[in-house]
């Protein structure tokens, strides 16, 4: 007996050696390849990164895992109480692996077998730490066995705290919200410390199984899991059971049921300026840190100019829409809607898209069509006693079908012509004076598209940009990624490199027909007018937008040198020396253009735009600036002490002579007040800027700028196509400049162009660039000049170059008229008083014929395209 005794023992003894040794070689097996787990000291999790506007608000957030990273101190203890009850009852209790709650597990799980219910884990906080963060990959087995090894390390290293700091903001609860901060916004509309025991408890039922949980689709069963979680808060002594039992009473409303309303700022939708912000800092910072390092972005944004921005493009967009492109028809047709049953035409009107991100837009649905008005259901709008209704005087001179192959059919009879019920169009409502309705309008987006920018010409800050007439019926941004012909807007750049190369707004030079031998045949360009004017000073050339002149002018400077210049501005990449680029026939974006136009309004600096001002990271450290102004005496003690104010040295590099900016900006003062833009006369400040339409009226642009705000306009079809009749750069985009400028002086009012030493001023002619006496009356100007450099009185400034032949590229031969050439690069109205000379146009010097006095008038007076 006690040989068998002593057999039980030795064999035990044997197994227990064996089982310590499979043991300690397991452990030993996966102890050699476990993760490093002193990362997660300085482990930081995705977090979302936000974007602020000049003013604070919060005007995009970026995340690839809606996340709000909170400090635990900055957690709430009725938050961690609640995910601890459910979650890791003993959490302050165990080193990392709850052995009394691995038992319990296993004895529950014998029955759950036997009941057919789901088995349930015993994975403590520290475990699902390890599996989320170290482990995701694993099996299960060997997870486990890594888990156990590296829980009781983990707790060593980290603390209580720590652990519980990165659960909490790493867990996954459902509908794209990661950790409790970003889960209590979601659900609740509220921050974690606002949350009431029932909501913490609801947030802590979570992690189990989200999708199992939710509060609309499994109510039932998201109430007993939450009423379960406050259970147990009461036994572990966090709730009183009077707390715990009015809590349990409590309906579980949410967000998501619309049973509560958030009272916390909504997430903004993207806007093309926030869209292009995504697009930047993806490709500075990586798309990685822009959606999870939780990266703080102040942007450029004055949210007051974007909404005139907006409002100035879409009122111009729409009101050619109407008169051009006629009724395209409804969003979509709903069936079996009746005006009877509202429950189901809202919800089936919820249901269909539209865009809402139009300024006084909805959406709604035509119930009934009678012989004079059309019954809506508007979203979002209570219905009136008897309804509301868009009347057919709305729609009867403007909503003639669009026809197959453009063009418009005949105009509506009666409501049935336009409406039919079940259909789902956009509406606004008109108003009066008092603000009462006055009646429903029809709407539709626009077919023809456009974009606007404005800009702080010194520092580059963006400060609205307007890519299309409504985001999120196009996310496709013309501003800053349609390529297209500036036209006539490019022309500044022709007489910036001329300036430069020894001409002065007074220099002569022949307007007159032109043909270019080409390999392809002859060019020969043409003004708007088809008309020509013989010898012109240099400014009427810009401000009537003369095609001839410019390009003999372009001929004389060279196009390597005019190529260089629009390199110089930004304008192209790599242009090439082409004479037809000199009329804008390359292609570029509104983006490069108000960029280049704001370094002739700051005295010809180079500026960068930029949407942001600052990129923080998630420590509050600055990690990109736009400004790299030096300001020394700004980090003085006392700044400004000794009398003297700091003031930030600019460092941007001088890439235009400063008289040229000057001179140049003049003439362009010029086509705001009596050329081509004449209209903005009306906004009396100094403002200058230049139109510019493209062949066929394809392609319409307006860039002008005041001495402290730079805008820009573009106006066209995605697929170019002409416009027709009124479809230039005066009579689409000046309108839109004009009326942003309107408003835009209220708050950022102009001051004046400065004026560089080396200048001097004359009185001339505007039409023959004859030096006169001050006072001589008709249409004379004061014109600017390098000093030495101004005519003596009663002579003009010489011809620089010999720009009397009319062909380039052929050598010295005859004139030949330009006949009916196409043009190329140019659409301006020039000048409705302008003389026609004729065939019989002088060439070359002296002062050329002088037109008749009586022709002095500008685009005041005439027709402004």
């Amino acid at each position: 007996m006690i040989r068998f005794l002593g057999f039980l023992f030795s064999a035990g003894s044997i197994a227990a050696i064996a089982g310590v040794a499979i043991v300690g070689a397991v452990l030993w097996i996966y102890d050699r390849d476990l993760p490093d787990y002193d990362e997660l000291k300085t482990y930081q999790p995705a977090t979302l990164s936000r974007v602020y506007s000049g003013e604070g608000e919060v005007i995009a957030e970026f995340a690839a895992e809606r996340r709000i990273f909170t400090p635990i101190d900055e957690i709430p203890p009725l938050v961690k109480n609640a995910f601890i009850s459910a979650e890791d009852k003993n959490f302050y209790v165990h080193s990392g692996v709850d052995g009394l709650g691995i038992v319990k597990a296993m004895l529950d799980n014998l029955r759950r077998i036997q009941t057919g219910e789901r088995l349930r884990g015993a994975s403590t906080i520290t475990q699902q730490v390890i599996k989320n963060f170290l482990l995701s990959s694993e099996s299960p087995v060997e997870r486990k066995i890594k888990e156990f090894i590296l829980s009781s390390r983990i707790e060593s290293a980290l603390g209580k705290e720590q652990i519980l700091e990165l659960y909490l903001n790493d867990i996954f609860l459902g509908q794209n919200a990661y950790g409790v901060t970003a889960a209590a916004r979601r659900y609740f509309g509220k921050t974690p410390e606002e949350l009431k025991p029932e909501e913490a408890a609801y947030l802590a039922a979570l992690p189990k199984a989200p999708s199992s949980y939710h509060p609309v689709r499994q109510r039932e069963g998201a109430v007993q899991r939450r009423n379960y979680v406050l259970e147990e808060m009461a036994q572990n002594g966090y709730l009183t059971r009077s707390e715990a039992e009015a809590a349990k009473a409590t309906p579980l409303e949410t967000v998501i049921g619309g049973e509560i309303e958030s009272h916390l700022p909504p997430i903004p939708n993207y806007t093309y300026f926030t869209d292009e912000i995504r697009r930047q800092l993806s490709a500075r910072l990586g798309r990685e840190e822009l959606f999870g390092g939780g990266l703080t972005v102040r942007a450029t944004l004055d949210p007051e100019l974007q909404a005139m921005a907006a409002r100035a493009l879409r009122a111009k967009l729409e009101s050619w829409d109407r008169e051009k492109d006629g009724w395209r028809g409804p969003l979509a047709t709903l069936d079996e809607v009746s005006a009877a049953d509202e429950a189901d035409w809202r919800a089936k009107l919820a249901a269909t898209p539209a865009p809402s991100d139009i300024e006084g837009w909805r959406k709604a649905v035509v119930l009934e069509v009678g012989e004079k008005s059309a019954r809506i259901g508007i979203d979002g709008v209570d219905e009136d006693s008897d309804g509301h209704y868009i009347p057919f005087d709305d729609v009867k001179d403007w909503a003639r079908p669009r026809l197959t192959g453009g063009g418009r059919g005949a105009a509506p009879k009666r409501p049935s012509d336009v409406f039919a019920v079940g259909d789902v169009i956009l509406v606004k409502a008109i108003r009066k004076d008092d603000g009462a309705l006055q009646r429903w309008s029809l709407r539709q987006i626009p077919e023809i598209q456009g974009a606007f920018m404005a800009m702080d010409p010194h520092t580059g800050r963006v400060l609205a940009l307007q890519g299309g007439f409504s985001y999120e019926a196009s996310v496709f941004d013309r501003a800053t990624q349609a390529e297209r012909q500036p036209g006539s807007a490019f022309k500044p750049f022709v007489y910036a490199a001329a300036l430069d190369n020894g001409y002065s707004p007074a220099t002569i030079v022949l307007d007159a027909p032109v043909v270019v031998r080409l390999a392809g045949g002859d060019w020969k360009p043409k003004n708007y007018s088809n008309k020509f004017y013989g010898p012109s000073p240099l400014r009427l050339g810009l401000e009537m937008s003369r095609n001839l002149m410019t390009v003999r002018l372009a001929q004389d400077v060279g196009m390597d040198i005019v190529a260089d210049y629009a390199e110089r501005f930004g304008v192209y990449d790599q242009m090439p020396a082409h004479l037809s680029y000199a009329l804008g026939a390359g292609e570029t974006t509104l983006w490069r253009m108000v960029a280049a136009y704001g370094m002739f309004a700051n005295g010809g600096r180079r500026v960068e735009p930029t949407l942001v001002d600052r990129v923080q990271n998630r420590r509050g450290e600055t990690i990109y600036r736009h400004d790299s102004r030096i300001c020394d005496a700004c980090a003085a003690p006392d700044p400004g002490a000794d009398g003297i104010e700091p003031w930030p040295k600019p460092t941007a590099k001088r890439i235009m002579d400063r008289i040229t900016a000057y001179q140049l900006v003049s003439m362009m003062e010029g086509v705001a007040s009596r050329g081509t833009a004449a209209r903005l006369s009306a906004l009396g400040v100094p403002v200058a800027g230049k139109t510019g339409t493209t062949n066929e009226a394809k392609d319409a642009w307006f860039v002008g700028f005041t001495p402290d705000l730079v805008a820009g306009c573009f106006i066209g079809y995605d697929d170019p196509r002409p416009m027709g009749r009124g479809g230039t750069g005066g009579g689409m985009c000046a309108p839109v400049f004009q009326a942003f400028m309107t408003e835009a002086l209220k708050i950022r009012p102009a001051g004046r162009f400065e004026t560089p030493e080396g200048v001097e001023f004359a009185y001339v002619d505007r039409y023959t660039g004859e030096r006169v006496p001050e006072g001589a009356g008709g249409s004379v100007i004061r014109e600017v000049f390098r000093e030495g450099r101004t005519p003596a009185m009663y002579e003009t400034a010489p011809i620089v170059g010999d720009l009397s032949s009319s062909f380039f590229g052929g050598g010295d031969l005859p004139m030949t008229l330009g006949g009916n050439a196409a043009e190329i690069g140019d659409g301006e109205s020039d000048a409705a008083g302008d003389a026609e000379y004729g065939a019989g146009a002088g060439a070359g010097g002296g002062g050329g014929p002088r037109p008749p006095r009586n022709l002095d008038r500008d685009l005041e007076s005439g027709g402004v395209y």
